[in-house]
């Protein structure tokens, strides 16, 4: 007797408390010894015990502290469930599995009171065979599961004692971290809090079959011979069925908009098939099967294009296996089905040697269409995991797209995502760049551990492989330089054994240099030539340069000379970036909403100052007080209470990111004497996106999903047009004494800034055909508000998929009159428009450094509701850093701009979440 494939979710009548080993006598007594319900699966320790009251929110004030003693205490949860019908049948030939999606980590799991799994992996899916239990038991009784968690840090240690043969280098946290697969920043990060978690954070089910289908894969390959307009898509189905024996065929079916555009049976002999059915081989006469379609044609095919080149089109793939015992099709039964998401596209990674700009290109070019990369690094987006719901997910990859961002970095420090986060990039037009789970550490290579890793990679690129907008696999974050600041050894031309790479003091290149390509390689094999990239590491400069000492002409970098390292000013961005770079950013305070939530007492409490004890606890970036006062006090007249400190490093991020934004797009597509492109800098990827609690950190949204006013700067720079404007950076903090006297930089003539005023004016655009434009430029006063000097126009068409310099170089000739003045009088502010068929499209200005030097009284700004929900904002001088208070549930369309006098004025649209206050939003800029 058959049955279908059925899913049975284990999700309620579960409940946990600590574990108490009887055999160990040392063992104190258990905090939480009774029983406690759990709300749901998935499910994680902290969160169960916040919601009993049992432990405070480790969010909040220094509450991470009072919660570290949950992390290293061993957990149980357990729950029963029936045994279903269609096990207990005679005459079934139903299977019994029971899949835990993910334990997190350290899991003995017991049925029955059998042992039926021990788990060490986070990122594993299991699953078991418990028919024979299942029968075993009485049909009348409950099954009793069980899982009990050990303390991640505990067996970690226990882990790096039982092998010294490795020298575990760790960074960022202790070394327990090193020997375990578990999301590294659990053990804290320079933006996150140390929350050993523990518990089922993915759904556990089971399920019953006779036959499944398992390992489906649309093999692919786009043909753009004929041009992007009329491309051919020629595609190969396979799948792996068990139970084969019990079906007759199977049914293979692609949809798109909603109808079926491809359609065909696969039998498993030569008889009983219609004559417009695509035959298949034989069944094998062991299972699995293997099933391989003939390839066929997409008619018409769309292909899938990033945000910001042409539209996302997806197809949907259905396999059913179906047993129909009669010639009556009626009586047909649908044994297994699946359903896959698919998108059609080419992917390259271009790497060509580059000699007007040396060293070689690092960008993407898919479809046939170079793609500049402009997006954000990703972290978990909460520390409880399970908490995270496919909303949540997809609100996230919303905000990142509607931000005219095309590319989000999964970081190799947490985890690999959730099903829903992919499927919302696949529909968004995002690109992913997936690492594999390593992150700033040397990590062993014992033979349990490479298996289990091996084990971890096939699973998740096999889970995640069709998903169109996942472009590049990999292999770590930051590891190679642990190779270069601890001298270990790597040659990569003189070396290519990788068993020999296991004896040496960094056997991790054996990971990142043939395990994890070899299983990208195999698992994607026959799915399109170039589907996806293979990367070794990120920072990586092709075996040449790991970029600890930064190489800004091979692969990519991480440029942390601005904050960390030589902590050079963010004015400099422009002149510091390369090929591909893949993490820089600069700290900035959320919003006070969102500060007044994580304070104990909220707006009253006593720690509601800078520099407070909870606002330094919830700052995890070592250092973070020099190095934000350093650039405030370098560039802004710093304020000290809570609200205008804040606005100034939001102020002061929105700044820097603009510089690299601006200055690094630049460099992406410039025009060469002999007409061909030049590719400077492939992309860009701000750290970061989001945070997992409420903190201070490089986020450029905060944790409950409200922007910082980067991440409009970010929107700016990547509009599908852009005008960006420069003036040559006066530099006094920094810069070497003068070589002629050696003098001390007190000594220079602050002067020059008036005097030596040099910019350059360009348009960016994603375009992939030419723009005609007029671009506008004005000299404001930084004091009267007067335009200076004669208005510039000049007629440009802008290049495609490039940058079209305007001005390079051009001098303010104002500059030495205005000298004789007032020093604020001559301070002038550049504005640039560009104008399309007589509309402003983008508008950049460039304001003298450093700010703190420019007096903003008496700007005249007027702040004017045309609609509830749509503000007007003007003012009669030059404006900087103008920005609303935006909290949960209250967003904006606009923010943190810049306000010139005599310009349209500028509207905002305001968007409320139902149930959110309805109170005007307050307001601020620099100066106020």
């Amino acid at each position: 007797m058959t049955h279908p494939h059925t899913i049975h979710t284990i999700s309620s009548g579960w409940e946990f408390k600590q574990h108490h080993d009887p055999d160990d006598p040392d063992a104190a007594p258990p905090k939480i010894a009774e029983w406690l319900p759990v709300d749901h699966l998935p499910s994680e320790v902290h969160t169960e015990l916040q919601r009993h009251g049992k432990i405070p929110d480790p969010h909040v004030g220094l509450n991470e502290l009072e919660v570290r003693w949950v992390g290293e205490q061993a957990w149980i949860y357990r729950t029963t469930f029936p045994t279903p019908p269609e096990v207990t049948t005679v005459s079934s030939t139903a299977k019994a599995e029971l899949v835990f999606k993910g334990l997190d980590t350290f899991a003995t799991v017991t049925l029955n009171g059998e042992v039926i799994l021990r788990s060490d992996n986070m990122f594993v899916e299991h699953r078991v065979d418990v028919g024979r239990l299942l029968l075993s038991f009485p049909a009348e009784s409950e099954n009793n599961l069980e899982i009990i968690f050990e303390p991640a840090r505990r067996r970690g240690l226990e882990l790096v004692a039982a092998h010294p043969e490795h020298d575990f280098i760790v960074h960022q946290t202790e070394v327990s971290r090193g020997p375990v697969r578990k999301a590294q920043c659990h053990w804290g990060w320079d933006w996150g809090p140390i929350i050993l978690t523990c518990g089922p954070w993915k759904p556990a089910q089971l399920e019953v079959w006779t036959v499944r289908v398992e390992d489906v894969r649309a093999e692919y390959a786009v043909d753009l011979s004929g041009g992007r307009e009329a491309p051919t898509v020629e595609v190969a189905v396979s799948a792996t069925i068990l139970g084969a024996e019990a079906m007759d065929f199977l049914e293979v079916e692609v949809w798109f908009g909603g109808e079926v555009v491809v359609q065909f049976r696969g039998y498993k002999d030569d008889e009983d098939k219609d004559n417009d059915d695509v035959n298949i081989p034989a069944a094998e006469e062991t299972p699995p099967w293997t099933y391989t379609s003939p390839k066929f044609t997409i008619p018409d095919p769309q292909l899938w294009y990033p945000r910001g080149y042409g539209p996302a089109n997806l197809y949907e793939l259905r396999l059913r296996a179906i047993s129909a015992p009669t010639t009556d099709k009626s009586a047909a039964a649908v044994l297994a089905e699946t359903h896959q998401t698919i998108g059609f596209r080419t992917v390259e990674l271009v790497q060509e040697k580059d000699t007007p700009a040396g060293g070689q290109s690092f960008y993407l070019r898919i479809n046939a269409i170079p793609i500049f990369s402009g997006g954000s690094c990703w972290i978990p987006a909460d520390t409880s995991l399970a908490t995270l719901t496919p909303a949540r997910y997809r609100a996230w990859i919303a905000l990142l797209a509607a931000g005219n961002q095309n590319m989000i970095r999964v970081w190799g420090g947490g985890v690999y995502e959730s099903d829903e986060f992919y499927a919302a990039c696949d529909e968004l037009g995002v690109l992913v760049w997936q690492d594999f789970m390593f992150a700033c550490a040397s990590y062993p290579t014992y033979p349990e551990y490479l298996a289990s890793v091996e084990t971890e990679a096939r699973q998740n690129v096999r889970r995640l492989r069709s998903h169109p907008s996942l472009v590049i696999w990999c292999g770590n974050n930051e590891d190679y330089q642990i190779v270069e600041r601890y001298g270990l050894e790597y040659r990569y031309e003189e070396d290519k054994d990788p068993e020999g790479w296991l004896g040496t003091n960094w056997p991790g290149r054996f990971i990142y240099e043939e395990l994890l390509p070899r299983v990208v390689r195999e698992e994607m094999k026959g799915m399109g030539g170039g589907q996806v990239v293979y990367h070794p590491g990120s920072p990586w400069g092709n075996g040449t340069s790991t970029t600890l000492k930064v190489d800004a002409n091979v692969g990519d970098i991480h440029q942390w000379n601005i904050w960390h390292g030589e902590m050079r000013p963010y004015q400099q961005l422009p002149q510091m970036g390369g090929r591909f770079v893949s993490e820089f950013g600069m700290e900035g305070y959320p919003h006070l909403d969102t500060i007044d939530r994580f304070l104990v007492g909220g707006e009253g409490s006593r720690d509601r100052y800078p520099g407070s004890r909870t606002m330094d606890f919830h700052n995890k970036a070592v250092g973070h007080e020099r190095r934000l006062l350093t650039y405030l006090g370098e560039n802004f007249r710093i304020k000290y209470d809570m609200k205008g400190f804040a606005h100034l490093t939001q102020v002061m991020q929105a700044d820097a990111v603009s510089w690299a934004y601006r200055g690094w797009r630049r460099q992406w597509g410039t025009q060469q004497n002999d007409g061909k492109v030049s590719r400077g800098c492939g992309g860009v990827l701000v750290w970061q996106l989001n945070d997992c609690w409420p903190t201070v950190s490089w986020a450029v949204v905060d944790y409950y999903l409200v922007k910082k006013p980067a991440y409009y700067a970010i929107k700016r720079a990547l509009a599908p047009l852009a005008v960006g404007v420069v003036r040559k950076f006066h530099d006094w903090t920094t810069r070497p004494a003068d070589e002629l006297w050696k003098r001390d930089t007190g000594h220079v003539d602050l002067r020059e800034a008036v005097r030596d005023v040099v910019f350059d004016v360009w348009v960016a655009s994603a375009r992939l055909e030419p723009v005609q434009g007029l671009v506008v430029i004005r000299f404001i006063s930084a004091e009267t508000g007067e335009d200076e000097g004669q208005t510039i126009e000049e007629e440009v068409t802008v290049l495609p998929n490039g940058t079209t310099e305007v001005f390079s170089g051009l001098r303010y000739e104002g500059a030495d009159e205005k000298l004789k003045h007032v020093l604020d009088r001559g301070y002038v502010v550049i504005h640039a428009s560009l104008l399309v068929g007589g509309e402003e499209v983008a508008s950049d200005t460039s304001w003298p450094d450093p700010i703190k030097y420019l007096d903003f009284a008496d700007r005249g700004v007027k702040v004017k509701y045309l609609e509830k929900d749509l503000v007007e904002v003007s003012a009669e001088k030059p404006v900087k850093g103008f920005v609303f208070a935006e909290r949960q549930g209250v967003t904006v369309s606009n923010n943190g701009f810049d306000v010139m006098p005599r310009e349209k004025a500028k509207q905002v649209r305001i968007t409320r979440d139902d149930g959110a206050d309805m109170g005007e939003l307050a307001w601020t800029f620099v100066g106020q």
